[in-house]
């Protein structure tokens, strides 16, 4: 996958002193707000953005519920997706994302939950998703059997459904993998990602990857026995 270049940094490191016609007048752009959550949500969250942080490591920036800002002149044009991805860019917690700072995240994921009813409808922050520069975004919905995934693409400065037929219908251009939806035991469907088409090679969290390592050990001392 290519990498981006390194992002600079702001404001310009070196730059001289100079006056101004007027004061600024700083806006307040909020790191968080009061949203209601489920268990079963915040754990297909948690789980996703563990497994893409692990993924990403230094190549890239990974968040999770910050607030993305596209207007500098309005702090409530926003938006906090479940799980948010920049390549190239400076990895790291971070409070917010200003994209007129940082540039508009490469990847945004959203999964649905019953709290999101009173908060904006599904049509509203695809607008506002168009607007942000966004370009993938993933609607990942854990109760609807029929159609639990939906993908949209930058095409020309717009955001474009995908018609999800054929293997590569389901490829993260981002992450250089594929998105699958599996069963799980107590949490219904999970978004997943694979290395392969099929889903057969799932991309493992750090955690995952120890419990991997820890089984193949016992399995190894077990024969040995």
């Amino acid at each position: 996958m290519s990498m981006r270049a390194t992002e600079p940094s702001f404001p310009p490191r070196g730059r001289p002193e100079r006056q101004y016609v007027r004061r600024p007048r700083p806006l307040i752009f909020p790191t968080s707000a009061e949203m209601p959550e489920t268990g079963v949500h915040l754990d297909l969250r948690t789980s996703l953005y563990l497994t893409v942080r692990y993924f990403v490591g230094a190549r890239g920036a990974v968040g999770s519920e910050q607030f993305v800002y596209w207007n500098a002149e309005d702090p409530r044009r926003c938006l906090a997706p479940d799980l948010m991805v920049r390549m190239g860019a400076t990895p790291g917690p971070f409070p917010i994302w200003k994209t007129w700072e940082r540039g508009a995240p490469h990847l945004a994921v959203e999964i649905i939950s019953p709290s999101d009813a009173p908060e904006l409808p599904w049509a509203d922050k695809l607008r506002r998703y168009r607007a942000s520069g966004i370009a993938e975004v993933v609607r990942f919905d854990p109760v609807d059997r029929d159609c639990p995934l939906r993908l949209w693409d930058r095409v020309e400065d717009d955001l474009v459904e995908r018609v999800l037929v054929g293997q590569g219908a389901f490829f993260c251009d981002t992450l250089d993998l594929y998105w699958c939806v599996r069963a799980h035991p107590m949490l219904g469907l999970e978004l997943r990602l694979a290395k392969d088409a099929a889903g057969k090679e799932l991309v493992l969290s750090n955690e995952e990857e120890a419990l991997k390592r820890v089984a193949e050990l016992e399995a190894e001392l077990a024969r040995r026995r």
